[in-house]
């Protein structure tokens, strides 16, 4: 259905500026047919001087009949008057002051300066007539322009604030659901109003924002419902491992055990991995003591030790003692011993760092590593689900912090991994 020509985004910003631009246009002739009364016609003061100058005294009158006459016109008209000798030295005036005719003009004509902009006339006995109508008058040009544009922009502004603000308003809270949205709330959407432009990029982005979150509550359902239903084969295989007897040789039995609970692991580690980032708030959180948590772990492992000073913060123990696990898990799994774990207070932090003496990683992966399923270069050889040091980074962001590779003692080879805890 095609939507009303006026309804549209490109057409209300047209009619906000013709709207503007008009309302400008007749305050520009409203000031000017202002300042065009304010300025006499010289045609007008030009017969006016003439039948003042044929009512003055003479030069040689006396300055009390002059101002006399001055003021009688001056009732009569509603004028300033000022009367100045060749020299433009005044001789009389009546009413504000007026300013005087210039000394390098030799006609009439408009004049500015003291009391504001006025008219000359040029008498024939050498003398001078300034005239100003007090009625009607910008006694001060520059004011008078600043008072114009001022009126200008304040029209623009008041003209063209109303949609301005509709739309950036709009524009504000698409973006705050676009930040939203990406900052993994999948439930962010924006309110759609007005049928324009901004109004179906609004709706399309609550679309695209529905379809998101239906697909990633899917992927996570399935991952989910997949690794429970993995659990109902590998325990039937252990039960009938473990009723076959003496039916399979002792070292094929330990093969297939240690299969059965690599893969029991890893569907623990794929569960954890879905509720972490499913984005569940931490529901148990009680002080830990990461120094203790990292003996009792240390302590199932060879040439493995425990070095630094008793840590405590709020979290998760559970998530903590497996994220301490994994590090040692993936040390002694890919590294070499010793295997030296230290935990250190780092601020209002925590640290905890495992380090080997194997080849490291490189440095081209350094942030693979903590990707789900990532096997290093290094290691295609080594047992594993690839899951342990992705969940490292996933437990570490639930306690506000990271995890990343850093150089070892050497500092050189990036055997050494850095968990960083804010609880």
């Amino acid at each position: 259905m095609r939507k009303p020509r006026f309804k549209r985004l490109s057409t209300q910003i047209y009619l906000t500026i013709v709207v503007t631009l008009l309302a400008v246009v007749l305050a520009a002739g409203a000031m000017w047919r202002r300042a065009n009364d304010a300025m006499p016609m010289r045609q007008a003061f030009e017969v006016a001087g003439e039948v003042i100058a044929a009512a003055l005294p003479g030069p040689t009158a006396p300055p009390a009949e002059v101002e006399a006459t001055l003021i009688r016109f001056a009732d009569r008209l509603r004028l300033d008057l000022a009367l100045f000798d060749a020299d433009r030295r005044l001789l009389a005036e009546t009413g504000r002051p007026v300013p005087p005719p210039p000394a390098y003009r030799d006609e009439g004509g408009f004049v500015s300066g003291r009391g504001g902009p006025a008219w000359a006339v040029a008498l024939p006995d050498g003398r001078w007539l300034v005239a100003r109508n007090p009625r009607r008058n910008f006694r001060h040009p520059a004011v008078a322009l600043l008072v114009f544009l001022g009126l200008i922009a304040t029209l623009v502004g008041v003209g063209a604030f109303p949609v301005v603000r509709g739309l950036t308003r709009r524009l504000e809270r698409l973006q705050s659901g676009v930040e939203r949205l990406g900052s993994g709330d999948l439930a962010a959407r924006v309110e759609v109003r007005g049928n324009d432009e901004i109004a179906r990029l609004a709706q399309s982005f609550n679309q695209s924002a529905q379809r998101i979150e239906q697909l990633v509550t899917s992927q996570k359902m399935l991952l989910a419902n997949a690794s429970h239903e993995l659990r109902t084969p590998l325990a039937r295989l252990r039960m009938g491992l473990e009723l076959s007897g003496e039916q399979i040789a002792a070292n094929h039995r330990a093969a297939i055990t240690r299969d059965i609970n690599e893969l029991d692991g890893m569907i623990d580690e794929i569960l954890l991995l879905s509720r972490l980032g499913a984005d569940i708030d931490m529901r148990y959180r009680e002080p830990v003591d990461l120094m203790a948590l990292a003996a009792e772990e240390a302590a199932h492992y060879d040439d493995c030790t425990v070095t630094g000073a008793p840590v405590t913060i709020e979290g998760d123990a559970n998530l903590l003692r497996r994220l301490i696990r994994n590090l040692l898990e993936n040390a002694a799994r890919h590294g070499e011993p010793p295997i030296v774990v230290d935990v250190s207070a780092s601020g209002a932090a925590a640290r905890i760092t495992v380090s080997d003496q194997g080849a490291g990683f490189m440095q081209s992966e350094t942030e693979q590593v903590f990707e789900p399923f990532h096997r290093g270069a290094r290691r295609g050889q080594s047992r594993g689900s690839g899951l342990g040091l992705a969940l490292v980074r996933r437990i570490a962001e639930r306690h506000n912090g990271r995890a990343r590779i850093t150089p070892g003692d050497d500092g050189v080879t990036l055997n050494r991994v850095e968990v960083i805890l804010s609880g």
